[in-house]
């Protein structure tokens, strides 16, 4: 039997119903939703989602990380609308396309210099599998299969395919699939809030740099590379971290013949108040995974750069030298356009200088926080906001999820930690409603 329609239940409820029959959600126990409704949303508009029954909420999670300018973008909107009477799509293997072509260029000439080739995917767990293939497949190329091995940051995320898996060191994600995956090596985060006492961000970040230099001076013959989150680890709590670090990484993984890949999936496109986070310290890696907001939240692509140096590693006249990686949908014209547009936006409107002056508004209208009295560690990177909460509620997460939607925001915990990563056009009353919300939310804690 059919399950209830919208009407007959109304708007919410009914679609609640049939998302429950019929789709397996992401990341949920889908038991929760026994007395944790599902969020059926209708439209989006600016920073704003709207239900059935036409409740709000401000959307300050970005929709996980990938909304940059808003819902229902007319510009994105519009690219992708003028792409589709064009080219909806093409295979990439032996075909090329001009949203591809373009936007490989673009990026080339915004990252940090010698990336200058452009490998495409779909999302950022296929953008990590790809720069990890591609890496032992370089080192194989240049005589050195036995550079297999992977180092990773405690606390890393980057991804849930199994390879993926394997390089990220978050329990929830990782440990029931512990007996699929290889292992690989992790090392100490320079995380912020590891700091000793009496000891700076810098200084964290030089101590963990150290066990790093150790590491590699033990086992550099058999490591292929070292996958970091620059800046920001997002999934471990949006742990912080001083550019020095990166610095470091940068200097030891060149002095040891080990491949760096920055996962910029998160960080990439603006959020740490730069377009892309290695430029806080000055460094290029060897790989540069994009992904989330490339497209502004449009549509699914993923990207990685790489340097001239892994790219003439894989050219041959034999076939099993070439990386022979391949998605269907790799380099999609409409998502390529999208890209575009994502770029025309930061290009054509300054958004770097306005994110610095929006983010120090921000910061300024966000001192309550900072300084109430279940808050800790309260922390901010360009246009990332995070903040650990002390309370006793062994539920805290879920019940802070319902509190905000309850006051019109969508907040979605990491445990006990709190953070606020809106999109680029979230105007100043839009984020004091937001202050004010997660103010009244700490005080019922």
């Amino acid at each position: 039997m059919s399950p209830p329609g919208p009407t007959a239940m109304g708007a919410n409820a009914g679609w609640l119903a049939r998302s429950r029959a019929a789709v397996f959600h992401p990341c949920t126990q889908m038991k929760v939703h026994e007395t944790l409704p599902i969020v059926p949303i209708a439209r989006g508009e600016g920073a704003w989602l709207f239900d059935f029954e036409g409740r709000r909420y401000l959307d300050a999670v970005s929709s996980w990380w990938v909304n940059l300018f808003g819902h229902a973008n007319a510009r994105i909107g519009a690219a992708i609308a003028d792409q589709l009477g064009t080219l909806e799509h093409l295979l990439l293997a032996g075909f090329t396309h001009r949203p591809v072509v373009e936007l490989s260029e673009r990026l080339a000439a915004l990252a940090p210099p010698g990336l200058g080739h452009a490998f495409y995917g779909s999302d950022g767990a296929t953008a990590t599998e790809i720069a990890l293939k591609m890496s032992f497949h370089a080192w194989a190329n240049r005589g050195r299969p036995e550079k297999r091995g992977f180092v990773s940051v405690a606390g890393g995320y980057h991804g849930e395919t199994l390879g993926a898996l394997a390089v990220t060191d978050v329990p929830l994600f990782r440990a029931t699939y512990e007996p699929l995956l290889a292992r690989h090596a992790v090392v100490l985060s320079p995380d912020a809030r590891l700091a000793r006492d009496g000891e700076t961000p810098r200084e964290a970040a030089e101590r963990a740099a150290r066990l790093l230099e150790a590491h590699l001076a033990a086992h550099h013959a058999t490591t292929a590379a070292l996958i970091v989150e620059p800046l920001v680890q997002g999934a471990s709590g949006m742990a912080m971290h001083d550019p020095h670090y990166l610095v470091r990484a940068r200097e030891l993984c060149t002095r040891y013949g080990v491949h760096l890949i920055a996962d910029e999936i998160m960080t990439g496109f603006g959020r740490t108040g730069t377009l892309f986070a290695c430029e806080q310290a000055g460094i290029a890696p060897d790989f540069l995974l994009l992904s989330k907001g490339i497209t502004g939240g449009y549509l699914p692509l993923a990207c990685v750069l790489s340097t001239d140096d892994v790219y003439a590693s894989f050219y041959d006249d034999d076939p099993a030298r070439g990386f022979l990686h391949s998605h269907s949908y790799t380099g999609n014209p409409l998502a390529c356009r999208a890209a575009l547009a994502v770029l025309d936006i930061f290009r054509d409107d300054d958004v770097i200088a306005a994110n610095r002056a929006r983010a120090a508004r921000f910061s300024a209208r966000a001192a309550p926080l900072a300084a109430h009295r279940k808050v800790r560690s309260f922390r901010q990177c360009g246009m990332i906001w995070a903040f650990e909460v002390a309370s006793a509620r062994a539920d805290f997460s879920r019940w802070c999820f319902a509190a905000g939607l309850d006051r019109e925001v969508l907040l979605r915990p990491i445990g006990r930690t709190v953070y606020f990563m809106p999109p680029y056009v979230t105007c100043d009353a839009d984020w004091g409603l937001l202050v004010d919300a997660t103010l009244a939310i700490l005080d019922d804690a």
